[in-house]
């Protein structure tokens, strides 16, 4: 068989890999490649022909994953694509909101100078429906025979509610291998979530590698960190604290991580603004799938109630009630998309204010290279938003403590679950410098590691 690494190449973002047996073929997530700011020109085409795949496999609904399979259906792919059951629904979210992006950007384009420039929306709501039509749910832990040569398993990785790793067996010719396919990898004791479990030994391992070389931080814990930051922002001083969150995963864990706070009475009351529609459909879908939600967070439930509502929070419902936001006078505490500040509602909020010097700014999760979120935490004195040029006064934090991803410790412990001599390992998923820091700390550990370039082609 032959593994093709077609995305997250060398890079965060656009997870795609082939995987090639005789007379079968097998795409493993199809994630934008958001990475430059021609991203849409760039996932405009496929490196192959989707008709010719026969079945996709999800690991998680993240955009990076499952991005553009929406274009992959456009395009001719007529296949069942495999998820587990969170990872449909929220997947479906998060493609139809991709469309509501595109078609803003093309509005705004629009209305400028250059009306003809620009892409054309990758995909639009039908597309998106059609793919949905082709979801085909598998629940963990069960082994799901795709054909007479592959079996298919989904283990918990933590990370996203639904997330998985795969693990495929396959009869290569009379021969047995077995490939799994990390995803990404969450952390032990996230809010809400469950923790990784061990991916059984296989013959190859496709490995996420976001933090290798970094550690999260250990100094204080979240709750810790977000009394002090509230404190500080809302409680010493009249002030308002901003929090940018991707609104499906890192709100529902922050949501959750402040009813906690706010139930033990380790702060005065707040007003909280979850200012994102879309995070308030994902967390109908966290409330359907409580069962997979982890132990802490059902036993909350059983004693205080709701996990995700409580007396200080309010859900906006429209643009109206957003801007209603915006004139707020008292101390608050706002939660909004998208979590790296390119576009959502967050702008609004970073328009009124980032020339705030009683607004706080605290950045819970990843920026890529290019955002706008990244030129804040960088130090940018001033931004452009609107058309305006903008100075920084707001006070700018982050912490790593909601991140989602696994940190080097973390993603040596789940490939030091296989054994050297039995197991090669790939690296994908990573900035070229976290990936280089992962594979020099294997190739210590002896395990035979390859970081593929993009369109890679191995023979297994």
């Amino acid at each position: 068989m032959k593994l093709t690494i077609w995305g997250a190449a060398r890079q965060v973002t656009g997870s795609m890999h082939l995987l090639q047996l005789k007379d079968y073929n097998i795409l493993i997530d199809c994630g934008l490649d958001y990475e430059k700011e021609t991203y849409q020109e760039e996932n405009q085409y496929f490196p192959f022909d989707p008709a010719d795949l026969d079945v996709v496999i999800l690991t998680h609904a993240h955009i990076d994953h499952s991005g553009n399979l929406p274009t992959l259906v456009r395009m001719g792919f007529q296949g069942q694509i495999l998820c587990t059951p969170p990872t449909a629904d929220l997947s479906e979210l998060l493609l139809l909101d991709s469309v509501n992006i595109f078609l803003s950007k093309q509005q705004k384009r629009s209305k400028g100078k250059n009306r003809s420039s620009g892409p054309k929306p990758l995909y639009l709501q039908k597309h998106v429906m059609d793919t949905v039509e082709r979801f085909v749910t598998v629940g963990f832990h069960k082994q799901f025979r795709i054909n007479d040569q592959v079996t298919l398993c989904f283990i918990p990785v933590g990370h996203l509610l639904g997330a998985a790793a795969i693990v495929l067996t396959i009869n290569d010719e009379g021969r047995e291998k077995k490939i799994a396919f990390t995803g990404d990898i969450g952390r032990k004791n996230y809010p809400v979530l469950v923790d990784p479990e061990v991916i059984p030994e296989v013959d190859f391992l496709v490995c996420e590698s976001t933090y290798g070389g970094k550690f999260h931080s250990k100094l204080e814990t979240l709750e810790q960190k977000l009394v002090q930051t509230i404190n500080e922002a809302c409680v010493k001083f009249p002030g308002r604290l901003i929090i940018p969150a991707f609104s499906i995963g890192r709100t529902q864990a922050l949501v959750y991580a402040l009813n906690q706070i706010f139930s033990k009475g380790l702060l005065p009351p707040v007003k909280i603004f979850v200012d994102s529609p879309l995070a308030e459909f994902a967390t109908d879908v966290y409330r359907r799938h409580h069962d997979l939600l982890n132990e802490d967070a059902k036993a909350f439930y059983r004693s205080k109630g709701d996990e995700f509502d409580f007396d200080e929070l309010s859900y906006v419902q429209d643009k109206k009630e957003s801007m209603s936001v915006s004139n707020y006078h008292e101390p608050c505490i706002i939660i909004s998309s998208a979590g790296m500040l390119e576009g959502g509602r967050i702008q609004d909020h970073l328009y009124y204010n980032i020339q705030n010097y009683y607004c706080t700014i605290l950045f819970i999760g990843y920026c890529a290279k290019g955002t706008l979120g990244h030129r804040l935490l960088r130090g940018d004195p001033i931004i452009r938003l609107r058309n305006r040029d903008l100075m920084v006064y707001a006070t700018i934090q982050q912490t790593d403590l909601l991140s989602g991803h696994g940190d080097h410790e973390d993603l040596m412990n789940t490939v030091q679950q296989q054994k050297v001599e039995n197991t090669r390992i790939f690296l994908v998923h990573g900035e070229p410098k976290s990936m280089q820091s992962l594979s020099d700390a294997l190739t210590e550990a002896r395990y035979r590691v390859d970081v593929p370039e993009k369109g890679e082609v191995f023979e297994l």
